[in-house]
């Protein structure tokens, strides 16, 4: 028994040594440097939106461990004496995984957090609306999106104080650097645009088109050959060689509501996975020649993505199902649900993020965090210009105390038309039309839709109220038509 138990410990220590400076043979690491078995010191993470929290997951038996929790639910949040953060969203973790960087739009931050105790190191205020943020290879500087402008704010990576700005074209949704810290890849999210910037001199050297103007995620391969990003608006995702000149490889249709794309390799290649948010499915395809081999599904509106530090395992934020989904990368299969705060968008993964010790100082329990009620929407009988044959539109209300934040995931209705998301009387629809939402659809036919208010109370049979239907309909708040999609239960 002792010698096994010396084993064991020499064993994890071996495989916390080589991080250091290497990141691992999986993303965003070189495919040269070694694989990180699963083991209980890595963790997986996620930034929550609505909760404002940071779930923190154990891989080895997939259970989730507790929040970091960085700020207050609504309405509290709405206060202007509000500190804590808000709409908890991007991440990123340092070479050495020891510190997380997680940004939250709507307080314009960037929060440290030591993944040994859970603890915030430091706040950095950035511009506006700010969306991820990643540290460079070699971790002497931490660059922020700031979606809101027109620029990158780079940090120093160890004071994390801003240090200098880098001018791209209004809007840089996402960046990723090249495994040998050579290049930064910087898509937007109001541009047609993606740009190549030299990591040395922070000079653009190349550009790349986008075929349309909403990047919300870009990832490069361990090999350094090529380069993926994402078009959330038209549903289709762009492949082009991480070397000059930069040649666009291959542009593949994915479908409505295209978040997030990552990569696994394990013994059969390498391998990209798509995240498909209005079709609830992770799509998988061979690098090598962008074949498809694999769709599959996970649950309600699948955001950010990130691998094991072996590549066995591929972890999945369901944004409308409140958990992560863990797909072994062999079979293609979720062998795995865990429960995590509200509306999870970006998901990393960091192989020996607790060295030692358990790792559960600082977080709690997930509380009304875990709380949410889940519906679907379905083509009405009664309306016209809603695909029977599309993925149901989602809808999640979470909680905040009395109040709720509903986010729809809207699919199947007309391209590039204003809709309603409102309120009937009646099951079917039929009858006055109580608005809660207006919203123009992308050209997928698609839209993510929120609104705020105690809308569970009037949609669930509670007695106190009389009851409403959730519906969408063309039009305007002010002239609504026929609702074309209507509550299914």
């Amino acid at each position: 028994m002792k010698h096994r138990v010396i084993r064991a410990a020499l064993l994890a220590a071996t495989a916390v040594a080589t991080l250091p400076g290497a990141w691992a043979g999986q993303v965003p690491g070189a495919a040269s440097a070694p694989d990180v078995p699963i083991s209980h010191r890595d963790r997986v993470y996620a930034a929550e939106q609505f909760s404002n929290t940071v779930s923190v997951t154990d891989p080895a038996d997939n259970k989730l461990l507790g929040v970091i929790r960085l700020g207050d639910p609504a309405p509290g949040n709405l206060s202007p004496l509000y500190r804590g953060q808000l709409l908890v969203h991007g991440m990123g973790f340092s070479p050495d995984h020891r510190t997380l960087a997680v940004v939250s739009i709507g307080s314009n931050s960037v929060t440290f957090i030591d993944t040994a105790t859970n603890a915030v190191k430091r706040v950095t205020y950035v511009g506006r609306s700010p969306h991820e943020a990643f540290f460079t290879p070699d971790g002497k500087e931490v660059w922020v999106t700031v979606r809101g402008e027109n620029y990158i704010a780079v940090l120093d990576g160890t004071t994390y104080e801003e240090k200098s700005r880098i001018v791209v074209p209004g809007g840089p949704g996402m960046q990723i650097f090249s495994p040998d810290g050579k290049y930064g890849y910087v898509c937007s999210s109001f541009n047609p645009e993606t740009v190549v910037i030299s990591v040395a001199d922070h000079q653009i050297v190349g550009r790349i088109p986008q075929p349309s103007s909403f990047c919300p995620d870009i990832a490069a391969t361990p090999d350094g050959t090529q380069v993926w990003f994402t078009l959330k608006d038209v549903g289709k995702v762009v492949a082009f060689d991480a070397r000059p000149p930069f040649a666009v490889l291959k542009t593949i249709d994915i479908g409505p509501i295209t978040n997030h794309v990552n990569f696994a390799r394990n013994a059969n290649g390498t391998f990209a996975y798509v995240t498909v948010g209005g079709l609830n499915e992770v799509q998988v395809f061979r690098t090598s020649d962008f074949s498809k081999v694999s769709t599959i599904a996970v649950g309600k509106l699948p955001h950010g993505l990130w691998p094991s530090g072996d590549g066995t395992r591929i972890y999945v934020g369901l944004e409308n199902d409140d958990r992560l989904a863990a797909i072994d990368t062999l079979s293609n299969a979720v062998v795995a649900t865990i429960p995590v705060g509200q509306a999870p968008q970006a998901v990393v993964y960091v192989p020996g993020a607790v060295p030692e010790g358990d790792g559960l100082k600082g977080i709690e329990p997930l509380g009304i965090a875990g709380q949410a009620a889940h519906l679907a929407l379905v083509p009405s009988a009664r309306g016209s210009g809603a695909d029977a044959s599309k993925a149901p539109t989602s809808v999640s209300l979470f909680d905040q105390g009395l109040l709720q934040v509903l986010q729809a995931s809207v699919t199947g209705l007309e391209p590039k038309r204003p809709y309603v998301l409102a309120l009937a009387s009646k099951p079917d629809g039929s009858g006055p039309l109580e608005p809660l939402a207006a919203f123009t659809t992308n050209p997928a036919g698609s839209a993510i839709v929120n609104a705020l208010g105690p809308i569970r109370q009037v949609v669930h049979d509670m007695g106190a109220t009389p009851r409403r239907y959730l519906v969408i309909a063309p039009g305007t708040a002010a002239q609504p038509g026929t609702p074309v999609q209507i509550q299914s239960r």
